[in-house]
């Protein structure tokens, strides 16, 4: 099989094989959404797991902000991480002392207390990889789901894109854009992309759901904003037009795209969030947005199933791509 996600369809065929759940569960398992929620009371449990396996030097820190994001975009809030570390043979004690650090500091910067996990050294990891779970809070009636859009909502994007991919290749194959005549200017701009504007979308959802009643959102990771538009689409069962022509790229790895023959459109984007709000709220998420200084940008409109998933450029419109694996993959395998 291809490295990555595991097919939509595919992956919805396993999860129906799932025995029914018990009546505590309000979201289980389900194709394109960010976490589960288990009734807990007067709130909602938020639980949510995430791998990660694409980068190494900064593992810790990615670790617990993806898996804040799965959190957040379901509307809750960050609570308790536990870490499953898995670390090749080669690893040292400095590696080690490392990754912990990252993982405490940014736990710390979001209030989320590291309760547990497991470290292993083994064979059956060539780097290190990191499988983060996460348990958050969110009041009964706020909790916002993947699968809540509606037809007409308009579809808003925070931040450009994309931002964890363009990070990780500027630390990963800097020699390789160099080569390819990326300037060292550019790459640099890039490997800072973490730190600044970052990858967590937590406060991006608070400010959302704050401004207005959001119906749906969705954290673009792998397989980048086509694969995070997708999987919102077909779990709300709807169609989209976007507008590729309103995506904002950032300007500092615009290069890298035609020199790696990459589509950014499918490059791992975590730090943008998708939100489906109606047409009457986006002017105010919007706004509420930048008045925080994050980017937003309105991309497109839900439609109808039938319609099918649609983008529009320079007034033709065409299929949204459809990547089988992410478009990094293609650098890093």
């Amino acid at each position: 099989m291809k490295l990555g996600k595991l097919p939509f369809e595919y992956l919805s065929d396993i999860l129906e094989k799932i025995p029914e759940y018990d009546s505590r569960v309000a979201l289980g398992a389900y194709p394109g959404e960010d976490a589960a929620l288990i009734d807990i009371g007067e709130k909602y449990l938020v639980v949510t797991t995430d791998p990660i396996t694409f980068a190494t030097d900064q593992i810790g820190w990615y670790a617990v902000n993806v898996n804040a994001n799965d959190i957040a975009a379901t509307g809750g809030i960050p609570k308790w991480m536990i870490a499953n570390l898995l670390l090749p043979k080669s690893t040292s004690k400095k590696d080690v002392d490392t990754i912990f650090s990252q993982l405490i500091e940014a736990c710390n910067e979001f209030d989320i207390k590291l309760v547990g996990g497991h470290t292993e050294i083994t064979n059956s990891v060539n780097t290190p990889v990191i499988m983060g779970g996460m348990l958050g809070e969110v009041d009964k009636g706020k909790e916002v789901r993947s699968s809540g859009a509606m037809k007409n909502d308009s579809i808003i994007i925070t931040k450009r894109i994309p931002i964890e991919g363009s990070a990780i290749l500027a630390t990963e194959k800097e020699s390789l854009l160099i080569s390819k005549n990326i300037s060292k200017n550019n790459i640099n701009s890039a490997k800072k992309l973490l730190m600044n504007p970052g990858i967590s979308i937590v406060q991006d959802a608070q400010i959302a759901m704050n401004a207005a009643p959001i119906h749906a959102m969705h954290d673009a990771t792998e397989g980048g904003v086509a694969q995070g538009l997708t999987e919102l689409a077909k779990a709300s069962n709807l169609g989209m037009l976007i507008n590729v022509d309103k995506v904002p790229l950032i300007n500092s790895s615009k290069d890298f795209w035609e020199a790696l023959d990459l589509n950014p459109l499918g490059v791992i984007s975590s730090g943008t969030l998708i939100i489906s709000v109606s047409q009457q709220n986006t002017s105010a998420v919007i706004k509420a947005l930048k008045n925080k200084g994050i980017e937003a940008s309105e991309i497109g409109v839900m439609k109808e199933n039938e319609y099918g998933l649609k983008m529009s450029s320079n007034g033709n419109i065409y299929d949204l791509p459809k990547f089988d694996q992410d478009e990094i993959t293609k650098i890093l395998e």
